[in-house]
């Protein structure tokens, strides 16, 4: 059976609520197909420890700010499952849970959603797929040989999981960092490596100046000025309390990245060896567009060449929430609001049209 829509929103967590907020505001039919049986997207899967970087009125989607609760200065997953489910039951968007998109393909005057439980039309299609669901794993030499466990951030959940285990940890941006907090602060025997030496925002820094910083480098980029170098030229680790604890009691000392794994741990390039039972990669993640292959759009390094959120090659399509190339600081809850407006704005006025 094939149903029809104004717009289809692919993917019901942050980024697609942002969305749906705005086109229900202009008055725009449409759904939003969520693969997940349950609100709060990727933040339902994280790990146990996990904080955000921003107090909680700044870690806030459009038109209701986060409840801030009593003695929790950035707020944990939990509580931001519980923002997203109130969100959009407030809104009343109309979230349709346990389909997953397969395919997406132009149609006559629109674009074809092909599902697991049927299909959609739509006038214009937001993708709001995020990167959760494609995890990167670097080609280390070795790492099909190494007979330990690893794992990526995705599966990491606490430290109770490698009681009397060695543990080394890749990965030098927040994800790296707080997963080595957590397991050091819990007595874990921790190696952590990194590209390059890890480099701490100043303490009194958060996602409130990072937004701020990733709009005035878009601001100035978008007006011809020199580029400001955005968020990295601050830092890659937000210092939040469990990570800043463990830092200064001695706990996170970094080791350059090794060479290769070897049957049993792993080797560096001065032949310097380390035994370890498990490895969590910390090593970022992919935007989740598999859906979008069958519409042949031009991009580079996995994302799709875009002005603003709409796709150069298919103005019906917006993308939302990947990052600084679908918008400044668009893969956060305080960043997303804006380029969110900007795509629903502009699909109203292909609507018009």
């Amino acid at each position: 059976m094939t149903q029809r829509t104004d717009v289809v929103v692919i993917g019901g967590g942050q980024s697609g609520l942002a969305a749906g907020y705005h086109l229900r505001r202009l008055g725009i039919e449409h759904v939003i197909l969520d693969a997940q049986a349950a609100p709060g997207g990727a933040w339902q899967h994280t790990w146990d420890s996990l904080r955000l970087f921003s107090p909680a009125q700044y870690s806030s989607l459009p038109g209701r700010l986060m409840p801030v609760r009593e003695g929790e200065l950035y707020p944990d997953a939990a509580h931001v499952v519980d923002y997203l489910a109130d969100y959009e039951k407030r809104y009343e968007l109309p979230v349709q849970r346990g389909t997953r998109v397969e395919s997406v393909h132009r149609d006559g005057p629109g674009l074809r959603v092909e599902t697991d439980s049927g299909s959609w039309t739509a006038r214009a299609v937001i993708s709001a797929t995020g990167t959760w669901t494609r995890p990167f794993l670097p080609a280390v030499p070795g790492r099909r040989e190494y007979q330990g466990c690893q794992l990526h951030t995705v599966q990491y959940r606490s430290p109770s999981e490698f009681a009397g285990q060695r543990v080394i940890v890749v990965g030098g941006g927040n994800s790296g960092a707080q997963i080595a907090a957590d397991l050091a602060r819990a007595g874990i025997d921790l190696t952590w490596v990194t590209q390059r030496p890890p480099r701490y925002l100043a303490d009194d820094i958060d996602g409130r100046a990072l937004f701020d910083h990733a709009t005035a480098r878009r601001r100035a980029l978008d007006e011809g000025r020199t580029d400001t170098g955005g968020v990295a030229s601050l830092g890659d680790i937000v210092a939040v309390p469990p990570v800043r604890a463990a830092r200064d009691a001695g706990l996170l000392t970094a080791r350059p990245m090794f060479s290769r794994l070897a049957v049993t741990g792993v080797e560096w390039a001065d032949g310097t060896t380390a035994e370890a039972d498990a490895v969590i990669w910390c090593t970022g993640f992919r935007p989740a567009l598999a859906p979008f292959a069958s519409l042949r759009l031009r991009g580079t390094r996995g994302h799709i060449a875009t002005v603003g959120t709409r796709a150069v090659d298919e103005p019906r399509l917006h993308l939302l929430g990947y990052g600084d190339w679908t918008g400044p600081a668009s893969a956060t809850l305080v960043g997303v609001g804006r380029p969110a407006r900007d795509a629903a704005r502009e699909i109203a006025g292909l609507l018009r049209a």
